[in-house]
């Protein structure tokens, strides 16, 4: 069964070999598939600058084995936006303490058909309802875009289409909501709540929607 783990600097220590898994997988996904060679490193792993004790991760984790994941920043510290990319963004790079900003998105490549796209997709919003984040900021290829619409995520650009790497990418916002993380439920039949907290404190409760598939 795949549950999505809630890894921060507080936890860190149980997740040590996921924690290396992700490094590694990312390599093989934005390296070795996608061709960000720049990013290339002899140890096979990719990790930079943002994976430090802010970084949040969202790992979805099937017998010990990490299938996906995705990382989250605070926005009011440096990120990959304001230090990288300021120039996707027109209006000024959106930094606050309810913004977080979503990088290093993947799913193995044999789990990209069923339930663990959608099943992280589900712990972004149910995450960030939970902590009382609004919105999440991300430069995307712009093959983002109709899977964003299909999961009835609310999408805002920051600026116009630029290349990277080769393929046309685009900064923008996420908007959180119980109505985006309902609707990505049900289009993967999920049964409520996905994520653990292991060996973190359980928030205090919002309403975040159960819905039974």
């Amino acid at each position: 069964m795949t549950h999505v783990h809630v890894i921060t600097h507080e936890n860190r220590r149980l997740y040590a070999d996921s924690i290396q898994q992700f490094y590694r997988l990312r390599h093989q996904v934005f390296v070795e598939e996608r061709g960000w060679n720049r990013l290339r490193r002899p140890d096979g792993l990719e990790v930079d600058a943002y994976d430090n004790e802010n970084a949040i991760y969202l790992l979805a984790i099937d017998a010990n084995r990490v299938v996906g994941g995705q990382r989250l920043y605070p926005t009011l510290l440096p990120h990959m936006i304001s230090e990288v990319f300021p120039h996707m963004v027109q209006r000024g790079v959106p930094q606050a303490a309810d913004a977080l900003e979503w990088t290093r998105y993947f799913v193995v490549k044999e789990r990209r058909i069923g339930r663990t796209d959608c099943r992280l997709l589900a712990a972004l919003q149910e995450f960030c309802l939970e902590e009382d984040i609004s919105e999440v900021t991300a430069v995307v290829e712009m093959w983002w875009l109709p899977r964003w619409q299909q999961t009835s995520f609310k999408v805002r650009p920051l600026g116009l289409p630029r290349l990277i790497e080769g393929q046309p990418c685009i900064a923008a916002a996420i908007e959180i909501s119980s109505a985006s993380l309902e609707h990505v439920r049900k289009l993967a039949g999920l049964r409520g709540p996905s994520l653990v907290r292991h060996g973190m404190p359980i928030p205090p409760a919002r309403q975040v929607p159960h819905v039974a598939a």
